[in-house]
């Protein structure tokens, strides 16, 4: 792959943005609409703004550019017409070599190295040093995780075949998208991973033919772990490593890791973009739902919807556990959201088109990287509540607080998911604030006045 040598660092390089203009809230929002004509993308900006104070940085800044948050977007990454225009994994509706620059972009620019060898050293080596490990970057044989948020696939709804492992409806779903996977496992294998020390799995998916045939055309070495096992997947399995609830409910069934996660050396959390009809959104955190062996909701085990769901604040929230476990958040490496297509889960069966600036009607096309998972969820979040401001409610950002201010919280959890009694309160997980607004999308530290999240835009071609 060849490196790139030099590129801008900052939000003002992305041409769509404007510098800041000295408003308060309200005159900004009155401004706005004017400007806008009453347009509904303004207003839901404005709706989404009355809701979440702004540039009010909480937690510590995670990272090697502490906060730090690659947006790359490319609108001619996406040839897809939509619904009767075959479907969008398929052909060169995704440009697969305009996404591996994508790729290579955003781990550039979260590391502010110029090459894709030299960032990922600085990865494994930061992520080694964070964890006790000493001044070390990746040794070969280690084996690194990939954790993608293929819900469309979840085998209880009846969207995959079990027998044929196919698709059966929602094809079109937004899943984290395979030209997405195979551009990650191209630079892991281009900074010597070898494909065999490679596992990609969402346990309560049946991945599909469909995707898996890309897979294994080229990474047929990898291991591809799910629900089923079937045709050259391999069934996940259970390990000895614990995962305990900081709200201690008694009674309830033990939840552990999967094997393939409690016995890598490194994880990629590699989520999509998506607002949720209970949860607000589904991002980095709860994309670990796809982490325990068994249903969010199954009966015997601690229920994780209520807290996830509530609209209230400051009440104990388990993303902050799956967040902060050692085996999950302790092993993270990086952190992606796949926003090449978006929409709203579960109504949406199909991807959505974004109408905020600077998509304009068209799909997202963009890709979010991160080393802070507070940092990455917290942008994530306000570019879906500009979108779809009705799902980001009060409660929303919640666990994004919660996860922030971990070792303090407001809930006054003592969060701690690797003990089975309180013995080690988790640290801060990173930094969480809102935009100023969602016309110039920045955050504290592009503004010069915080210690919060600096969201770095590129656009490619």
């Amino acid at each position: 792959m060849k490196e790139k040598t030099s590129f801008s660092s900052r939000v003002d390089a992305y041409p769509l943005t404007i510098a800041p203009r000295p408003l308060g809230r309200r005159a900004f929002l009155r401004q706005t609409v004017a400007l806008a004509g009453g347009c509904a993308v303004c207003v839901q900006a404005a709706a989404a703004a009355g809701e979440h104070e702004a540039l009010k940085p909480v937690g510590v800044a995670r990272g090697i550019r502490p906060g730090r948050v690659a947006w790359v977007h490319d609108p001619e990454v996406t040839d897809w017409k939509g619904p009767g225009d075959g479907h969008w994994w398929e052909g060169n509706r995704v440009k697969q070599e305009r996404v591996d620059a994508m790729m290579a972009r955003a781990v550039c620019e979260v590391t502010g190295e110029t090459g894709v060898g030299a960032a990922w050293a600085r990865l494994f080596r930061h992520l080694n040093q964070s964890r006790g490990k000493g001044d070390v970057g990746y040794r070969a044989g280690e084996r690194v995780a990939i954790k993608p948020n293929w819900v469309g696939m979840i085998y209880r709804e009846g969207h995959v075949n079990l027998d044929t492992c196919t698709f059966v409806s929602r094809p079109d779903y937004m899943n984290t998208s395979p030209q997405m996977i195979i551009a990650l496992l191209r630079q892991l294998a281009g900074v010597g991973v070898r494909p065999a020390d490679i596992t990609v799995c969402d346990t309560l998916a049946c991945l599909v033919k469909e995707y898996h045939d890309l897979f294994r055309r080229e990474f047929h070495e990898a291991h591809y772990e799910d629900y089923s096992g079937k045709f050259g997947r391999i069934k996940v399995s259970q390990s000895s490593v614990p995962l305990h609830w900081s709200s201690r409910p008694q009674g309830k069934a033990q939840d552990f890791l999967p094997a393939c996660f409690a016995e890598a050396d490194y994880l990629v959390n590699f989520a999509s973009l998506k607002a949720h009809t209970a949860g607000g959104v589904t991002l980095c955190a709860k994309n670990h739902f796809g982490s325990l062996i068994r249903w969010p909701v199954q009966e015997g085990y601690f229920d994780i919807h209520p807290n996830c769901f509530s609209t209230q604040s400051g009440i104990y929230r388990p993303l902050v556990d799956l967040t902060g476990h050692s085996h999950l958040g302790g092993k993270t490496v990086l952190y992606l959201v796949d926003g090449l297509f978006s929409g709203v889960h579960p109504q949406d069966p199909v991807a959505q088109r974004m109408q905020q600036p600077p998509f304009n009607g068209h799909w997202p096309s963009s890709l979010l990287a991160s080393q802070d998972p507070v940092a990455i969820d917290s942008v994530g979040f306000d570019f879906l509540a500009a979108e779809w401001p009705d799902f980001a409610r009060k409660g929303a950002d919640d666990y994004l607080r919660e996860s922030a201010l971990a070792n303090d919280p407001p809930s006054g959890t003592v969060y701690d998911p690797n003990h089975a009694t309180p013995t080690s309160r988790l640290p801060s997980q990173g930094v969480h604030e809102h935009w100023n607004n969602a016309r110039e999308k920045k955050y504290s530290r592009n503004l010069g006045a915080g210690q919060g999240i600096e969201l770095v835009g590129a656009k490619l071609g």
